[in-house]
């Protein structure tokens, strides 16, 4: 070997050492210093594209790669970089393209096919994405990237029941030190399928672990409202509001558990609240049913007329605002509101069931 090259091995050296110091500027001109010797050393250009994609410098991290690629186009760090970036800058079609030629030359990398996965099920393919997974747990039996990417998968998909079987196996497994995501997720199901009390001892394990976790506050809050409690699901909207007094969800949501219980001031309070961020569709509902208990239909009528021009195809508007007609004594006018709503071409069983009670009536 020439003291050339002597010299060069000792740059790269020195380069890869910076990059594990996160010294990304400096390790970037040791693998400059590489390439005015050897311009093509795949070697610096992979080391400068990763210490480019640390420093979330994705641009010249892909030119690195494909540099190096067309010197050497089954380099699988380059490919392995290259798919990185294209997936950071969310180019999942690019990224994918990079991952399955690197597993033509590496089909039993477990976290290249993890991350592969990842990528299908960003994009939704549903099918690649199960196939991928599947393959990694021949591979690894519990292997966690692979199990929660299956549980998050078919939880995109809505099969809340097998994504709670892939959950429940880290928590099989992890025992006390799983991870408190793994307990929100759990309860999310539990929630999603409306067995809410099933997903209350998850919520509150999160709680125990972490007070203040957004994610098990919520669960908490939502599991109670599907029980019918307002008064502790209101506890839980409280204390996250605490923290993030301009949620407009969770003021609309803490105004649904005030009028539930009756304290309309509060509950108007809350949607004025909550509107005064910006709009929202279930703050107006909720004055506009407010001002029907307090004996106020006209009222309820002029919030809901303003709401139907904004909302015209939701049934819920529709029925309300008739029903605010119906309160105030004009059948003809709610019969007339659920009519045009039937010009829209939606069937909805409690729309048409409305019309014939005030039709018979």
């Amino acid at each position: 070997m020439t003291q050339d090259n002597d010299d060069v091995a000792a740059i790269s050296q020195r380069g890869y050492q910076l990059l594990r110091e996160n010294a990304l500027s400096e390790a970037i001109a040791e693998f400059g210093r590489v390439l005015e010797r050897e311009p093509g050393n795949c070697y610096a250009l992979v080391g400068i594209g990763d210490a480019a994609r640390k420093q979330r410098n994705f641009a010249l991290a892909i030119d690195r790669y494909q540099e190096c690629l067309d010197h050497d186009p089954e380099n699988t760090y380059a490919l392995f970089g290259l798919a990185d970036s294209f997936k950071s800058l969310k180019q999942y079609n690019k990224s994918i393209e990079a991952w399955e030629r690197y597993l033509q030359l590496d089909s039993s990398n477990v976290t290249v096919l993890t991350r592969v996965a990842d990528v299908y099920r960003k994009i939704k393919d549903r099918d690649r994405a199960y196939e991928l997974y599947q393959s990694v747990l021949r591979i690894e039996e519990e292997n966690p990237y692979a199990l929660i990417g299956l549980a998050h998968l078919h939880y995109d998909f809505r099969e809340y029941e097998e994504a709670l079987s892939y959950w429940e196996r880290m928590y099989e497994h992890d025992g006390e030190k799983v991870d408190i995501r793994v307990l929100t997720s759990l309860g999310n199901c539990h929630r999603k399928l409306k067995r809410f009390r099933e997903g209350l001892p998850f919520f509150e394990q999160a709680i125990e672990r972490e007070p203040g976790n957004f994610y098990a506050l919520f669960g908490l809050a939502d599991c109670y409202r599907g029980l019918n409690d307002p008064a502790r699901s209101l506890e839980y909207w409280s204390e996250i509001l605490e923290t993030d007094p301009e949620n407009k969800v969770i003021l609309t949501r803490a105004g649904d558990a005030h009028r539930a219980l009756g304290d309309f001031d509060s509950a108007e309070e809350s949607y004025r609240k909550a509107l005064s961020i910006d709009f929202d569709l279930y703050a107006v509902l909720g004055i506009a049913l407010i001002n029907r208990k307090r004996g106020k239909p006209e009222e309820a009528v002029r919030e809901l007329l303003d709401l139907a021009e904004r909302e015209p195809r939701n049934p819920r508007v529709f029925q309300e605002l008739a029903q605010a007609h119906l309160q105030a004594g004009r059948p003809e006018e709610a019969l007339a509101v659920l009519k045009e709503f039937r010009k829209t071409g939606i069937h909805n069983a409690f729309i048409d069931e409305m019309m014939s009670r005030i039709e018979r009536d």
